[in-house]
This record gives structure tokens, sequence and C-alpha cells, in this order.
């Protein structure tokens, strides 16, 4: 089959090795900016590149314009967004082309942060207390009949980029006024203070077939907005929270109308109520090289069988999920104060997994025990802190591709 990859960041290197392995032709649609970016260069056929990678209709043009052109020599079986933010783009390319997959209704599940809670609210999934921002009256009602503080958010944006949190009916107004007229892109919520937990997924055929679940030590919203270190362990095997976070991720599926892809769904559990709320979901595999902590926790790599379900559901073919280990990994990630910080000060024969980007520190830990990872991740914390190592920056008000 021939398969057109789209990723405007760099990202999805597993993937596209593994399209290729299973004997398809693949291209890849990315960023022009990404174009000396080390993409494992054998493994794809022709790229394409676009200066604009912004949703915007400029965009979507230009890319429904290549396609057409590109259409005439190829037959495209299959479109596979790799990122977030190319979830409308590859839609959008499917629907004109009547290519099979996900369409755009679908898709807005899985980008649009108003269309999700609708949604899932509509199906009896419990979501934090939230309104669009469509309506004076509407938004005046929602403020007076729910508890601050609340959080305003962009409906379309990825990680904490945008967000603003606001403490009283006053701030809530000026930040809304502020927006302009973009305020209808954005929608506001009750703040739920609690455990966020994000599970991290492989579904076929409607079913989810794979998951691994997960807390974040410090959120992303914490580390954007407030400095720190991200972190993530492995939620404890046959737990509680383990249960009724694989619960609620299969309603959201099969309420979104998943039928197959990876997913990364995030939860919290409320310190108040002790209840479980769904915050987001997204139809790729999750950021901040999360991939590599559920492999080294579970042996499955995310974005290789997610290449190779791609694979067997277009081309009707058998697929069979490798068997499952039940260890326990810890991630910690942070920029770092040095362009090339020395990682040899981190030695303990549980790192399984080391990054190698300028001024950033990242590792994965793996351990039969989940009371080891998390001392090592906190002895981790530590040390980069005590060595100076530790850098943060502002989040900004928009991603940056």
């Amino acid at each position: 089959m021939t398969i057109l990859c789209i990723c405007t960041f760099f990202k999805g290197v597993e993937f596209l090795k593994a399209a290729k392995a299973e004997g398809n032709k693949v291209f890849l649609l990315t960023n022009k900016k990404l174009e000396e970016k080390l993409w494992p260069w054998e493994s794809i056929d022709t790229t394409f590149y676009l200066d604009n990678v912004d949703n915007t209709f400029e965009t979507y043009k230009q890319i429904l314009d290549g396609m057409a052109h590109l259409m005439r020599s190829e037959k495209i079986d299959l479109v596979v967004a790799l990122d977030d933010f190319d979830v409308e783009k590859a839609a959008l390319v499917r629907e004109h082309f009547r290519i099979p997959g996900m369409g755009q209704t679908t898709a807005r599940y899985f980008r649009d942060k108003l269309a999700m809670r609708i949604q899932a609210r509509d199906n009896g999934i419990p979501v934090p207390e939230f309104t669009s921002l469509f309506n004076d009256l509407a938004i005046t009602h929602f403020l007076e009949t729910t508890n601050a503080p609340w959080v305003v958010k962009p409906r379309s944006e990825a990680s904490a980029a945008g967000i603003k949190k606001v403490y009283n009916l006053d701030e809530a107004w000026q930040h809304i006024h502020s927006l302009g007229e973009e305020r209808h892109q954005f929608l506001i919520e009750c703040f739920k203070p609690g455990d966020v937990f994000h599970i991290d997924a492989l579904i076929k055929d409607s079913k989810v077939i794979f998951e691994r679940c997960s807390q974040y030590l410090n959120t992303p919203f914490e580390v954007a907005h407030g400095g720190g270190i991200f972190r993530s362990i492995t939620v404890a095997h046959g737990s509680l929270d383990e249960e009724a976070l694989t619960m609620i991720n299969q309603q959201v599926m099969q309420a979104f109308g998943m039928r197959f892809s990876a997913a990364h769904t995030e939860v919290i559990k409320c310190k108040e109520d002790g209840n479980y709320y769904f915050l987001e979901t997204a139809s790729r595999v999750g950021g901040a090289h999360l991939a590599e902590m559920v492999e080294a926790s579970s042996g499955i790599n995310l974005w290789r069988e997610w290449a190779k379900i791609e694979t067997a559901v277009a081309d009707n073919k058998p697929y069979s999920l490798p068997k499952v280990e039940k260890q326990y990994s810890g991630i910690l990630i942070t920029l770092s104060s040095q362009q090339w910080p020395d990682l040899s000060v981190f030695d303990d024969p549980e790192i399984v997994w080391k990054m190698n980007e300028e001024y950033h520190i990242g590792l994965v830990v793996k351990a039969k025990k989940r009371e080891k990872v998390e001392k090592l991740l906190d002895a981790y914390t530590q040390k980069i802190y005590e060595l100076g190592l530790h850098a943060s920056a502002p989040s900004p008000d928009k991603p940056v591709h």
C-alpha cells in the first residue's frame, strides 16, 4: 500500500520505520523547517514540505491542491496523522479524496476540547462543569452557579499552551474579553484539584487491545506555568486506580467512535470528592517521550504497533499484539541550563533511556517495583537542582512549530 504520513513536528520515527518494514510505500508531509532533522530517510520514499503548517484555509488549500496533483500518479491507500496538530489535516484529506479512516466529524472529538466534553457528557462520562464562550448569558449563569477557580482553555491546542487559570468572576470576564474575536475558540471549566493520570492505548476493531495507565507526578500544566520538572510513573498494576482508568478510557473510545489507532487519554482524580473526571483525549501517541516510558514497562512500542495496526486494517490482514510485560517505569524531562548536560552522573542500571537533545535532560527508568522507580525519580530531581542543571521557560500563548 501507499501511506501518506502527515507530521509537522519531528516525531514518529519508529512509525515510519515500521510502516516501511511492513512493505508499504511511505510518503511524508512535514514542515519545511524540519528538513534537516534526522528522519529515517531509508524508510521514506518521498517527502513533501509545507512552509505554513498552521490549520488555516490557506494551508488546507495547499494540501488539497498538492494531493490532487499527487493522486494523478499515485493511489493513496492510507493517511495517518502522527501529531495532534495534523489530525485535522489528515481528516480533511480523507474526506475530500474519500480515503478510508477517521473523518472530520470524528476527528473533532480528538482535537476539539469542547466537542469532546459534550460528547463525553452526553454519553454519561463524568467531566468537570464547563461551558462554551459563545453566549454572554450562558457564561454569566455558569460563573454564578459554579465555584471558582476556573480554567479557560483553547479548544484545539495541545499540552498546556494558552491555558489560563482565573480565581473570581471579574478576573474571568477580564480574560474572556481579552480574547477578543477569538473567544469562540476557547471554553471555560471548573478547576478540579487532584491527581492527573494518562492512559496510553492501542485500538483495533473498535476495541482497546492494549493500555498502560500512568500518573503525572508533575503535570504538564504545572511544569508549563510554574517551572519544575516533568515526571510520570506507571500506576500500580491491579489497583483500583488502574481499574477505574481503563474503564473510563474504554468508554471514551467507544463514545467517540474510535475504530483503530493509538490514543492518549487524560483523567483527573479529584481530591475533593474522590471521583474520576475525563479531561481530554487524542488519536495519537502521547508526547514528551511517553512512548519510551510505556515501552519500558510493557515491552510495547506504541509507534511500531500503531503502524502495524494501520497496515493490517487497511490491508484486511490479521494483527497480533506482542506479549505485554507488567513492569514499572518512570520518566523525567526538564529544560537544562547547559547546552549538552553531562548525563553520566545518572548511572543507575535501572536507566533504560537517555534524551539526546540540546538544553534538555531526559531519563526513563525501569524496575520490578513501583517504589524503586519513584525513589529514583525523586533522587534524580534533587540531583538536577543541586547541580544547577535545571532551567525553565514560560509557556507560549500558542504552540511553536
